[in-house]
């Protein structure tokens, strides 16, 4: 049995926590991020004194050096080991997968993994720069939703997939966020409407596209023999985490319609001796429908280039083979990069979500950077 099989079910996601999504004009990050690691602390029913750990997700709207110092300070902590990591919305579950090799390696007792960013009341220039060191700008590439739609309009031009298949995954994130009272965007969407919505990058329409939200969450890790000691009510085990990472960007690619979610779900689900069969509910990067399309695919639930037909007829809602972002998703709930999609999947583990998925004992969680530059996977059950 290799190390990482060793790993497996030997820390768990102790408590969750997360500021309202939306806007809060006038907050920066580091009261955000504070703010979410004190209800996961509660949830957890853990001290700061006892975390030696802090793992913190850099802001994308505006970078800081030292910023994991600067939010340890604000909470009145000291850790052990700690950092801001960036691999852009993989970040979250890479943070995780790092804090349980810590625990395990004995460096850390218990961590705390965060995020906080304000792109919604701050500044979105992260958002809307122009790509490529070749004069990319010049021909309009401009913004994250140009690249995404040069890899959608491959999908379709390789495959066959359509804007209404695209539009399947809109309309299921958006019926599961407008039943999640934490939502930002609390509206059904039919398939009607999303062929409406204004073109932001064809094929992309609006409603391909995620949520601006300002916001921050936050996760408690720490060894499952720990929480056992503590008494922590509902810790849930980490199975099995993965990550991929691809060295070229868009324009430079081989290959447009592959992802490197392909070697990040393949090691996530060895190390948790799983396949995709055995997964109940998903929490999918949404960034864009094309990116969540596609690590369907890569992650084996369906057959490269049959994404379109795999997410058509309902079979990603509530009720279908597969649900999918049951909370809504980066398209529905928060558009903040990742961390929700973890919260949530804690909450279908434990059995309390408020769209619970009857009977789901795993779940898969995928967290995706860049133009998907970067991917984590994480594997959670009971």
């Amino acid at each position: 049995m290799s190390t990482a099989n060793k790993l497996s079910g030997k820390a768990v996601i102790a408590g969750i926590g997360h500021t309202a999504f939306g806007k809060h004009p006038g907050r920066g990050t580091v009261s955000l991020n504070v703010e979410a690691i004190r209800k996961a602390l509660a949830d957890a029913g853990v001290e700061k004194s006892q975390v030696d750990g802090l793992l913190v997700k850099a802001p994308t709207s505006k970078f800081e050096m030292m910023y994991a110092q600067k939010l340890a300070e604000a909470l009145g902590m000291v850790p052990r080991i700690g950092g801001v990591y960036d691999h852009g919305g993989a970040s979250n579950i890479s943070m995780i997968s790092y804090a349980t090799m810590a625990i395990e390696a004995g460096q850390c007792d218990i961590a705390i993994v965060a995020l906080a960013d304000n792109p919604a009341t701050g500044t979105r220039q992260a958002y809307e720069k122009s790509y490529g060191d070749d004069g990319s700008g010049l021909y309009g590439w401009f913004g994250t939703p140009a690249g995404y739609a040069m890899i959608a309009r491959r999908h379709m031009g390789e495959f066959g997939t359509t804007s209404d298949q695209l539009g399947a995954i809109a309309v299921a994130c958006r019926k599961h966020g407008a039943a999640n009272p934490h939502a930002q965007l609390r509206k059904p969407l039919t398939l009607q409407q999303y062929r409406e919505s204004r073109l932001i990058a064809a094929p992309l329409r609006r409603d391909d596209c995620c949520l601006v939200s300002d916001g921050a969450a936050a996760v408690v890790i720490m060894s499952a023999q720990r929480a056992k000691e503590l008494g922590v009510a509902k810790p849930i085990p980490i199975l099995g985490f993965g990550q991929g990472q691809t060295s070229w960007d868009v324009a430079l690619r081989a290959d447009l319609t592959s992802t490197a979610a392909s070697v990040s779900a393949q090691t996530a689900f060895a190390m948790a001796g799983l396949t995709p069969g055995d997964i109940d509910v998903a929490q999918i990067y949404d960034c864009f429908t094309i990116a969540a399309l596609m690590t369907l695919e890569a992650y084996g639930f369906c057959a490269k280039g049959q994404g379109g037909h795999f997410v058509a007829d309902g079979r990603i809602e509530i009720g279908g083979a597969l649900p999918v972002n049951t909370a809504g998703g980066l398209l529905s709930e928060t558009g903040m990069p990742g961390l929700q999609l973890v919260i949530e999947g804690v909450r279908q583990m434990r059995g309390d979500a408020v769209s619970q998925v009857r009977g789901a004992a795993k779940c898969a969680i995928s967290n995706q950077g860049g133009i998907m530059h970067t991917h984590s996977t994480l594997i959670l059950g009971n």
